[in-house]
Formats: C-alpha cells, structure tokens, sequence
C-alpha cells in the first residue's frame, strides 16, 4: 500500500468530554484506533507512549472528564470495507432477544466470537456495526468467550455503557449461567471464594489460575438437577473475572463439561459420545434496571442441541 492510501500519522491530544468518564483507557484506544491491533495498543500503553495528563497510565486506567489523553503517531491503513458472511448476519439477526433506542441484548450462539481479532476478521460487534451502520454508537457492554452461549448486552448510547458498567462493577446487574459440571455435590448451594490470576502461556494462550496474590473471586453455584455422574446447576459470579465459573467449578473438583482448557479429558470424550460438542457454560439471564426506567428480564433459551443432550441425561 502506498503511502498516499494511508492516514499520516500526527500526535493527538484528545479532551475528554462529560458523559464519556469511566471507561478503561485501553477501551477508549482500541475505539479511537480502529483497524490497529490490540496488542500493539497494549504496547504504546505500557511503553508510556499514551499519556493522560502527561502522566503514564495503567490500561485499566478508568477516564475522567477533563482527561487531557495524549495518542502517539500510529499509522492506520485504509480499511477496505468487506461486509461480514450474510449467513453470519442473519443468524446474529435472528438472535435478538430484546432491543431499544438504548440497548440490545442477543442471544449469543456457541462458536462466535465477541468481537474480532487473533485471525477472525469479524465478531458480534463488528458484524452489528456492519448491519446497523445508521446506529451512532454500539458498544459491548460486557463479554463472553467464544464457547459460552447466551445473554450478551450492546449498548447503543456511551451513557448507558456508563452505567450499565457502573451496574457491574457493584451489585446492580444480576447474572446468571447454566453450566453443566462433571461429578456431584452433596449440598445444593456452594459458594466458592478464590482469588484469580492470569497467566500467559508459550504460544500466547491465556489461562487463569487460582492464586492468593490474584484479584477477589466470588461464585455461588445453586444444583438444579442432579444426573448419573453430572449435574446441571445455575451460577451466578459475584465478581466479573475472566474464565471465573470456569476455574471456580474445576477448583470444586466438578469441571465444566466440554471445558477444553480447564476440563477432564476423559470425561470431556465421554460426554462427546452422548453430543455434547462443545462447553456446557450458558449465559441465561440477566436482570437490571436503568435509572429512570423498569426493570429489564432478559432469558435466553439453551440450544438445541444442549436441549437435547439433557433430555438423553434425564432418560
């Protein structure tokens, strides 16, 4: 590409403006700089090449009105605008479970993932971009991971992202997943409490760990059916961590099924026979309330074929 097809790189200072306090400077940068890689961005952050307030920053650094954000010269190629695999966008489509002028809320299928990136040119966000282009705003509000089903919130006004990240960070947005685990318990409800830290491993695969110097975890697990060597119980994460449920039920000695990174093999395999061809973990409802307006309900109904998997359980 020649240089006249690309944008000519220039320091910029941008003011952050009131309305737009409280997201994550890596957020505000990955938004601002759309087409440049993550990890380049997480790069200039931690080099110091972004500053605020002249300062260096952390990329958790959360922004307040006034910030005064110093962006580096970062050379973005002209995008040549593709538009995502229809069959894609009409599946996406199909899988809305709720929408407004302020927020939508999709039904995620398993395999998707949330947005692009490490080879995958589209995810849910860019393909919504792509579909509703006259929408001014469309942020995730939250994440799954790619194997995880269920309940993903968009927010279409930076306000609302505002607050409903707010909502998060404390007690005003309750969660709940379906996981189906390997083994049982003798009580109905664990709660489990271990602190969680991530861990890079050759080849940049990511994975999580209970460790004592990681940031506080908390899930409450509740069985609500009991089968032969498995049971399917509702979790509800307390805090928001990566993989969280996920490490917190193998921690209990009853893995996810399906768990490809923190499961059993043996049971994983065994599990296959019967169906089951991906990770038993299913966002299946939430429930909030915005300021000034009703409370939101949202459930998403499982797969079919997770449906079906539990029906051959409970004969």
């Amino acid at each position: 590409m020649s240089e006249s097809q690309q944008k000519k790189p220039t320091v910029r200072n941008v003011r952050i403006e009131p309305g737009y306090e409280g997201q994550r400077i890596d957020n505000f940068l990955l938004a601002l700089l759309k087409g440049v890689p993550r990890s380049y961005v997480y790069r200039i952050v931690r080099r110091g090449e972004v500053r605020v307030n002249k300062g260096r920053i952390q990329a958790g650094y959360r922004l307040r009105a006034g910030d005064l954000v110093r962006v580096p010269p970062v050379r973005v190629a002209e995008r040549v605008h593709t538009t995502p695999d229809s069959r894609l966008l009409e599946r996406l489509e199909q899988a809305i479970l709720y929408e407004d002028r302020r927020l939508l809320v999709l039904n995620k299928p398993s395999g998707i993932a949330v947005h692009g990136g490490s080879g995958l040119k589209y995810g849910v966000i860019e393909a919504f971009r792509a579909m509703r282009p006259g929408e001014r705003y469309l942020e995730l509000v939250h994440r799954l991971d790619r194997e995880t089903s269920g309940c993903l919130l968009i927010a279409k006004r930076r306000s609302v992202l505002r607050d409903l990240h707010e909502m998060l960070r404390g007690t005003g947005v309750d969660k709940r997943y379906l996981a189906l685990l390997e083994g049982t318990w003798q009580q109905e409800r664990v709660e489990v409490k271990a602190a969680l830290q991530k861990n890079t491993l050759r080849g940049g695969e990511r994975v999580v760990r209970i460790h004592p110097d990681g940031k506080e975890a908390v899930t409450r697990f509740r069985v609500r059916e009991r089968f032969q060597g498995s049971m399917l119980v509702e979790a509800r994460p307390v805090t928001g961590r990566t993989h969280q449920i996920r490490v917190h039920a193998t921690h209990q000695g009853t893995p996810i099924l399906g768990d490809a990174k923190y499961g059993d093999e043996d049971a994983n395999r065994e599990f296959r026979a019967l169906g089951l061809k991906r990770l038993f973990l299913h966002a299946e409802s939430l429930r909030f309330r915005l300021p000034d307006e009703k409370e939101l309900k949202i459930q998403a109904p499982l797969e079919q074929p997770l449906e079906s998997l539990l029906a051959r359980l409970r004969r």
